[in-house]
């Protein structure tokens, strides 16, 4: 019998892939390249959401 995967909430704005490495043109003194990881602001880097029941309402 398939075992069902659970359903989790993918983040809309970076669409499950939260971190990304973005190699620059330049390199290190011992010839690596420089690169900049960069996260998701949204997800704060985990690529989901917060299900219904954790989000609150604020205002009348």
């Amino acid at each position: 019998m398939p075992q069902h995967a659970q359903n989790t909430r993918v983040c809309r704005d970076c669409d499950g892939f939260a971190t990304a490495a973005i190699t620059t043109g330049t390199r290190h003194t011992d010839g690596t390249r420089a690169t900049l990881r960069v996260t998701c602001p949204a997800c704060k880097g985990t690529g989901t959401t917060a299900s219904a029941a954790n989000l609150h309402r604020i205002g009348r």
